[in-house]
């Protein structure tokens, strides 16, 4: 159960970028001919994680976009 908790801190400290690398190390060791099931699955599981990750960390920058509305000033996203 410890261990859960620190994958979780580990990822949401990685940067949009770092986990756009780790789900693409993902997505090849899936693509391996090598890999076991249960591999497979723990695999599959770490890239949904960090996929959920990134779409939080992509929603929270929306939010703070600011729009130029037409008279010039400038409205939350």
């Amino acid at each position: 159960m410890g261990k859960k908790k620190e994958e979780t801190t580990e990822e949401q400290a990685l940067s949009l970028e770092e986990a756009f690398a780790q789900i693409e190390e993902v997505i090849e060791s899936l693509e391996s001919e090598e890999i076991t099931l249960e591999e497979s699955f723990a695999q599959y599981h770490r890239g949904m994680d960090l996929l959920a990750q990134c779409n939080e960390t992509i929603d929270r920058v929306e939010k703070k976009v600011l729009k130029i509305n037409e008279d010039g000033g400038l409205d939350d996203f």
